[in-house]
Formats: C-alpha cells, structure tokens, sequence
C-alpha cells in the first residue's frame, strides 16, 4: 500500500471513520490528510485536539461540486463517508438522504476522475441490500452510481470500487453508548426487537476493510467483511453484566424503517462473488446494454447460494459478547477503571 508522500481526502471526516483513519496514518509518511466536512465546530474540536500540520480541514457539503472540487486539487486517494445514515431522519425526509448520498456520491466521483485521482473507495452498508428504508435505498443507489462511473474508467489511472459494513461498534448514533447512558442514569434499557440480529464490527475492522480494498480493489469491485452478528437481547444482557447493572429491559418495538436481520451479501451476489478468506469480493457487472452479445442458446443456469445475512453468520452468545465489547476503549476504562486512553471522541 503505498500512502508514501500522497495526499488523502476523507468525506465526512469529521465522524467516527474519519477519526480512526486519522489515527491509523498520523505516524506514516503520508503527506496529508483533507477532511472534508460541513459542520465547523467538529472541525475546530478536531484542530484543537490533534494540532498536527499533517491534517488539512475543508468546509464543505457533497452536494456542492464547487467545494468538493476546491478539496479535490492535488488529491491521490478518496475515502467517500460522507452520508446521511440515521435510519428514522430518513424516513421522514428521503429527499434529503437522496440529495446526500446519491446526488452527493456522484459529486465527488464526477470531481475525483475530473481531478485524475488514483482511487475512490465508496462506503456503503449491509442496509444497502433488500433495502426496506430510504437509508438504504440512497446507499444502495450510490453503490449503482459507483458501479456504472467505474464503467467509464477503462484506460484511465483512476479506480472507483467500494465497501459495504454493518454495524460498527459505538460509532456516533449507534445503539452501545446509548444502552451504556440508559444504565449509568437508571434509566431502561431500550431494546426494539430481542430477536434482532446485527453484524458487529470495531472501527478497526472497517478501516482494515477499506484498506484492503484500496489495496485489491478493480474497478466497480464491492467487499465486504465477515463479521460476528449478535441479537439485540445478547447486547443487553452483555452491557448489563459487564456493568452489573440492574437496568430493566423495555422492549419497546421496532423503529421505522427496521430489519430483523440485515444482510451484507445477497443470492445473486453470492453466486458471484469471490471467496478472500476474511473478505467477500463482490466484482462489478462488466456487460453493456447489447446483451445478444452474452447469451447463447442454452445457457446454464447460475447456481444461487445463501445470501449472507446477520441471522446465518458467526452466532456470539452473551460470552462472547462481553469479550467483543471489552475491546472498546470507553468500555474497558469504565469497566477495569483504566486510565482514559486519549482520543478524540466525535
């Protein structure tokens, strides 16, 4: 991997992907790092906490090209976050989510080939596949998005290939610190659904995820990580034991736009897709619109197999929950009273 002297561009840099990027290439011979966001505050707490030259901040939003385009000059690589990725926001204003994650993925994609970058790495999530909700409808659409530029690249130096995740732990929004909160004020526990199943990834496993894309990644490829799933009734009963909390849990029902279980990798993907031991490579359709070209009389039919869901992948028991969660900075501080490990919380 080659990040020697190269200038990288994180959308959304602000948030909890960005921040473990940062950590992750600080003290490499990168040369800088753009983030890329529009919230100005969280840019300024970011200045203040890492002080270092390296790291260079761009007011902006993804639905305006000009200022991806003033960010864009000079970049190498591009990690896309930027996203509108509640699940219940975007119900209520789909519009919005389309005008972000659609409308804003193209902007970058347009300025990053426009820019010659050398490689796109689009973040995508398990609620992209069967979407049921306007979030993942949007991260499903931008994957396409990604997919049919990637088609326009043939001879060019540029790349544009994509990840897709679920949930990562304790990132900003996601159910860990609020179940933690509920605990530390006596309040319930609020749990949708017990059956729910989740994937459970650390910050670290997405990163990892994205740099091994970066790494093998073709044009139109999407990858996915294998990843533990656990029911929400299991994430409950962990938090509680490892805080020995006598918190009740209020199961109070499914939130707008929820699965039972989400799924990373569907049947027609499957039967595809290539087999990288802790990964999953998703290759991109590389046909045209003539499609009397591909078919011959008598064409075999495609094998389909198990879609890869939250339901049928590695099950982690209350056990082995607890262990998973232990690996969480702020858990393992509260837990064996550790001195706080200094980071930057966004």
């Amino acid at each position: 991997m080659d990040f020697n002297g190269k200038c990288l561009l994180i959308t959304g840099g602000t948030g909890s992907f960005g921040n473990a990027v940062l950590r992750r290439f600080l003290n490499t011979e990168i040369r800088e790092i753009r983030i890329f966001s529009r919230d100005e505050k969280k840019q300024d707490d970011m200045r203040q906490f890492y002080q270092n030259p390296k790291i260079k901040y761009f007011i902006g939003d993804v639905r305006d090209r000009q200022s991806i385009d003033n960010a864009m000059k000079g970049v190498d690589y591009v990690f896309h976050a930027a996203a509108l990725k509640q699940v219940p926001s975007c119900e209520f204003f789909p519009a919005e989510a389309v005008r972000t994650n659609v409308l804003g993925c193209e902007n970058v994609l347009d300025s990053a080939q426009f820019h010659k970058v050398k490689r796109v790495i689009v973040l995508s999530t398990d609620k992209a596949v069967y979407p049921i909700n306007a979030m993942g409808m949007t991260k499903g659409l931008s994957e396409k998005v990604m997919v049919a530029k990637s088609r326009n690249l043939n001879g060019s130096a540029t790349i544009f290939c994509g990840t897709r995740y679920g949930n990562v732990m304790a990132s900003r929004g996601s159910v860990i610190p609020l179940f933690v909160k509920q605990m530390k004020h006596d309040q319930p526990i609020t749990v949708t659904d017990p059956n729910m199943t989740r994937f459970m990834m650390t910050l670290e496993s997405a990163v990892d995820l994205v740099l091994f894309a970066f790494e093998h990644g073709e044009n139109g490829d999407i990858f996915v990580k294998k990843s533990p799933a656990t029911t929400i009734e299991s994430l409950a009963h962990a938090i509680k034991e490892l805080y020995n909390s006598v918190s009740e849990i209020k199961v109070i029902g499914s939130r707008h736009g929820e699965k039972l279980f989400e799924t990373l990798v569907n049947r027609e993907e499957m039967a595809k897709a290539e087999d990288m031991g802790d990964y999953f490579k998703i290759p991109a359709d590389t046909r045209d619109l003539n499609y009397n070209k591909f078919f011959t009389e008598g064409t075999e039919a495609v094998s389909q197999t198990d879609e890869y869901t939250s339901h049928n992948t590695k099950r982690l028991d209350v056990k082995e929950t607890k262990e998973l969660l232990m690996t969480l900075s702020f858990i393992r501080q509260d837990v064996l009273k550790e001195g706080p490990e200094v980071l930057y919380e966004p």
